[in-house]
């Protein structure tokens, strides 16, 4: 079996809050808070790149897990807004820690990092890795629209890593859900080289998100997601201590939480610190969890994630086992 041997994360110096939208959009902190749950994000420095934020969090692994980058011969970086098309940023990771592996970057909108674990897992049980460093990072910041009041407010920036590697039997992944609806590509993206998407949709180089349509999707994808995930681990929701879904809306969160019958106190929010970090979402709310004591050796805990493409995706892990 393999699971997560180390993890780490990081978020810029500079918060936003919502008062600082206030003074230059139609929008109040009540609106923002009623409708998402945000209260701040972080933002990185002007010259600061995902790279940068991928390295940080790797550091911070390593400050909690001296040595864990021993043995890594995988580099998977999960972004949504890579430095550039080509290099690809995990191979900066490799580079940067001086790793002899071999590395790519993985686009798969927010639930990019669980696709990441899945890809890290089944490289360790095919034997064609001993140990995979899987990061999720993100500078959103670079491609919002600041003055659209529909999408400003709810990004930030961040990164998040882990180490996925052999454990003992009975801990590790159990389950992994991966699924993609192209049909509702129109309704969540960002232009790269192509001006249009092949329904004729028009796209523009900065991020446009339709609300009202996302919101339905995830909410009927985080359900089915989480309780299908559940289901092939063997598992019930009563039996999974911790709950870490996407941290995008507090709104969706809950009613994820109310469909698995969770009390609040085994539900992983952070959504209102950082806002939508992508594919850093997960590994940020899962690494303050561990810090602050939520997961112990033997949990069974739930990650679950939705996004553009529209892509969804779950996973059931037993932690430890190292």
């Amino acid at each position: 079996m393999s699971g997560i041997l180390a993890l780490g994360a990081y978020v810029p110096e500079r918060v936003m809050t919502n008062a600082d939208f206030e003074a230059y959009l139609d929008t109040s902190d009540e609106w923002i808070v009623t409708r998402t749950g945000i209260k701040e994000r972080r933002v990185a420095a002007e010259d600061e790149y995902t790279s940068d934020l991928a390295f940080k969090a790797v550091e911070d692994l390593l400050r909690r897990h001296p040595g864990a980058l021993e043995g890594v011969d995988a580099v998977i970086v999960a972004t949504n807004t890579p430095d550039a098309l080509f290099p690809d940023t995990a191979a900066l990771v490799q580079a940067r820690f001086g790793l002899k592996a071999f590395a790519y970057d993985l686009l798969a909108g927010c639930p990019g990092w669980i696709y990441a674990l899945a890809q890290a897992h089944a490289l360790v049980e095919a034997g064609l890795a001993q140990k995979v460093l899987a990061v999720g990072a993100e500078a959103l910041s670079k491609i919002i629209d600041w003055n659209d009041r529909a999408t400003a407010v709810l990004f930030g920036d961040g990164g998040g890593a882990a180490v996925v590697g052999k454990v003992r039997e009975g801990y590790g992944f159990r389950s992994f859900v991966l699924g993609a609806d192209g049909t509702g590509a129109k309704e969540l993206y960002h232009a790269c080289v192509a001006p249009r998407l092949p329904d004729g949709t028009s796209m523009k180089n900065r991020l446009y998100m339709n609300g009202r349509e996302v919101f339905k999707f995830a909410v009927r994808v985080m359900n089915t997601a989480t309780l299908e995930a559940i289901e092939k681990a063997g598992l019930t929701p009563e039996d999974i201590r911790l709950f870490v879904p996407h941290q995008a809306n507090l709104r969706i969160i809950d009613a994820a939480r109310e469909r698995l019958g969770l009390p609040w106190e085994r539900v992983a929010v952070n959504v209102d610190r950082y806002g939508n970090t992508s594919t850093a979402s997960i590994p940020l709310a899962l690494k303050e969890a561990v810090d602050a004591g939520r997961i112990r050796e033997g949990d069974h805990v739930l990650l679950v994630s939705f996004g553009a493409g529209l892509t969804w995706a779950a996973a059931v892990l037993t932690w430890g086992g190292a």
